[in-house]
Order: C-alpha cells, then structure tokens, then sequence
C-alpha cells in the first residue's frame, strides 16, 4: 500500500475543501452509468417483460421467455421451498442466528407515535406509517449475498410493511434463477415474491412495474454496481430509495497500541469486495504504519481473491496516511466520511465521540467491520463515497413515513385568530385568514 505522509500539512489548520482533496477516493463515473442505463430504463417502462428477456439473454446468458422454453421471471414459492430444504445445515443456523440478531436491533429502531399538546383544545400527533410496497435488490456478480436479503428484508418487515418484492439477477448455471441461497434466505423470512431480474432492468422493474411480472413499489433499498447506482438516481422521485452506493470502503483510525496484523487483516477483507474498494489507515505512527504495511503484503499472499483484493489496495483509493496525532486522524476521517470506520486506538471510545460522519463505527480491535457484515446485528447497507455526511446507513426509517395529525377546537382555534390573520396578510395570503375567520362570523 502507498504510505502517504502528511506529518508537514498542518491537518488542523486545513479547510474542508483542503481535506477533501486529499483524501483517497475511488474513481465512480456516474455521468458513464447514467448515460447507459436512461434508454434501459425507458425501453422497460415502454416495453415492458419482452426487454427483460432480451437482457436476461445479453447480461445473463439465459432465455426467461416462457413461449421459447424459459422459466419465466416470477420465482415459485416451490422452488423457494426448495432451496431451504436443500441447504447446509450449518449455513441455516448461521444464517438463523443472523436474522436473530439483526431483527433485535431493528425492532427497537421502531419510533413511538406522540401527541404534543399545544394549548388546551389543540394538539399535534406524529405518527409513523409504513409504506405499503417495497423492492429489495439483492446483486449477483463476484459474490453471493444472503446477508443482503437479511438486510433489506428484516428492517421492511420490522417498520410494518406489509408487500415486497426481491429482484436478484438470473443465473446461467442455476437454470436461470437466482442463487439459491439468495432464494433459500427469502423463504427463512417469509418472502413469497422474488423476482429473477438484475442490473438496471431490475430497478426499472421494481419502479415503473412489469405487466404479468412485478407490481410497482414505493421503495427500492440494496446495494449493486453502478449500473444499479445510476438507475436508482435516475428512479428517484418515481421511488424513494435508500442511497445511491458507489465502491464500498473502510477507514480506520489505529496507534501504536492497535494490532497491525488485525488492522492489515481488515484492510484485505475490505479490499476482496472489488478491485474500485477503498482501504484507508489513519495513523499517528510510523512504526505502526510500516508495521501494516509488511503485514498486508504477508496475509494478502494467503488470500483468495488475492489479485482483486491487490489491485484494490494499490489503487489511488487505497493508502495509509501518517499525521502528526489522532486529532488529525480525526480531522481526515471526517472528512473521508467513511462507510465503514473502525477505531482501534488505547481510548477508542473518546475518539469515537469525535467522529461525526461514517456510516457505521466499529469500536476497539474485537469490533470487525465483517462483524457488522454478517451477524453483529448491525445494518451494512451504507453510505459511500462521503455521503455519510448527510445520509444514514439502512434502517427501519426507510421504510416509514412520518404524518402530523392537528386537531384544534374552536376555542383553541379562536384564541389563533389574531396571530394568524397578521401573518397571512404579511405573506399577501388573504384567503388563508378568511379561512380562518368564517369559521367565528
């Protein structure tokens, strides 16, 4: 990894633009993604199930085309079924005390509707509602995500939703379905529809919807390539969506008392996503850095996905930066807003109050970012390239809408008259006051 020393910087003394600059960032053309996917996405609105075939033919290598022997789009609870009697036995408990875990923590995400009481006679309620429909893509390619079933399902089932879908791409080597473990875990929690479509076809389907195939939602939630990315910007307002991912990374902030073999050791499992994944160290020693650096180069010889989890970590989007103290470690990974931010230092928990933007913080050297992955009871849909700035990883609150109810009484309307008729004719809203007043005329 490039070890990239900023010790003559003044860190703290830099604006946040100055930061910005300088912290690694993975090259994500959005513009290239946006440009694809437009015309697919209006060719499925327009055409409907005849393009989904035609991309399940050309991304795919499958025919769903049920008039030219294909197995359709929709996938039988059957085959669901299926999929969970044929799995590891080991994997199902695995993946039991998973959905355990996660369903814990997010069942107490749940808001509790409240009642303000304004004045005697009026009132201002909050309440929470689900949205009545939603999509969960889960991606195919150089993995297979039961975890992202979990995370997507479990917090739509926890808000209340009471209709969802899951898209997951089409598998040549699995007849055109998709991965069975991917359709294994829907079944464990419940899921009846599940739809074999990926890529952008899949977010054009899920948004606009499919005669015969899929309903449209209200929601659309999980990770995917850019192509995914740049459909869901391009949905945005059709659907509401969760984020709009770019290559996944890790930050972490470590000192001379952290374990170089666990940091180095977290910095490979990031990197093994994709050959775009961000690694970054933050660090105050350069001891400790040089120590890292010979422990990657060691443990990324017995990895398996070697050659991406290297070119990932000699990318632009990977390095190990060494600053004078933590505080700049800090300053930098506020400004990097990771998705993931571990902090392995002597007082991780005071330095943990400093951070303001990641997605997910990961506290002390037994806390992995893989822990939150799989089974912590986190949520690891989150926010990338610095978006954690303003937005929040997955949760029940994707799935929810909040209404205000107001009820006044007369008398607790009457006492407003004055106030409001002043401030409606300042506005040169005259008719909002007359709505007021005929109600005492």
């Amino acid at each position: 990894m490039n070890i990239l020393d900023y010790r003559d910087k003044n860190i703290l003394n830099l604006s946040s633009m100055e930061l910005e600059k300088i912290v690694p960032r993975a090259d994500f053309d959005m513009e290239k993604g946006i440009e694809v996917v437009r015309p697919m996405l209006r060719d499925v609105k327009e055409k409907g199930a005849e393009v989904l075939y035609e991309y399940a033919r050309k991304f795919d290598g499958v025919e769903q085309d049920p008039e030219l022997g294909g197995m359709g789009i929709k996938v039988e609870t059957e085959i669901l079924k299926e999929a969970w009697e044929n799995l590891d036995s080991d994997l199902k408990e695995a993946l039991k005390e998973a959905e355990k875990r996660i369903r814990l923590v997010h069942h107490e995400q749940l808001p509790k509707d409240y009642e303000t009481t304004v004045v005697s006679g009026g009132s201002v309620t909050q309440r929470y509602i689900p949205v009545a429909r939603v999509g969960l893509y889960v991606p195919g390619g150089q993995a297979v995500y039961p975890s992202s079933v979990l995370m997507n399902v479990i917090p739509a089932q926890e808000a209340g939703v009471k209709s969802l879908v899951v898209a997951s791409p089409a598998q040549k080597e699995y007849d055109g379905l998709p991965h069975p473990t991917i359709l294994a875990a829907c079944y464990m929690l419940g899921v009846d529809e599940v739809v074999a479509i990926g890529g952008a076809g899949a977010i054009a389907a899920l948004a606009y919807g499919v005669e015969n195939v899929v309903n449209p939602v209200s929601v659309i939630t999980g990770p995917g390539n850019i192509y995914v990315a740049a459909a869901k910007q391009l949905v945005q307002g059709t659907v509401g969506i969760d984020a709009i991912a770019g290559p996944t990374e890790i930050g972490i902030i470590a000192d001379e008392f952290a374990n170089p073999k666990f940091v180095a050791a977290d910095l490979i499992g990031q990197a093994e996503h994709d050959k775009l994944a961000g690694s970054v160290l933050f660090t105050d020693s350069e001891k400790f850095a040089d120590d890292v650096n010979q422990a990657v180069s060691m443990q990324l010889l017995g990895t398996k996905h070697k050659d991406r989890a290297g070119v990932a970590l000699d990318g632009k989007q990977s390095a190990i930066i060494l600053v004078n103290n933590i505080k700049e470690c800090v300053a930098l990974a506020n400004a990097y807003g990771a998705e993931h931010l571990e902090i392995q230092t002597k007082n991780y928990q005071e330095v943990a109050k400093k951070i303001i933007s990641a997605g997910a913080i990961f506290m002390g050297p037994y806390s992995p970012v893989p822990l939150g992955d799989y089974i912590g009871g986190s949520n690891h849909v989150l926010p990338t390239g610095g978006s954690s700035k303003f937005s929040s990883g997955l949760s029940v609150y994707a799935f929810l809408r909040s209404v205000q109810q107001i009820e006044y009484n007369k008398e607790a309307l009457e006492e407003i008259v004055k106030p409001l008729d002043i401030i409606a004719n300042d506005e040169n809203l005259p008719a909002h006051s007359a709505a007021i007043k005929i109600r005492f005329n």
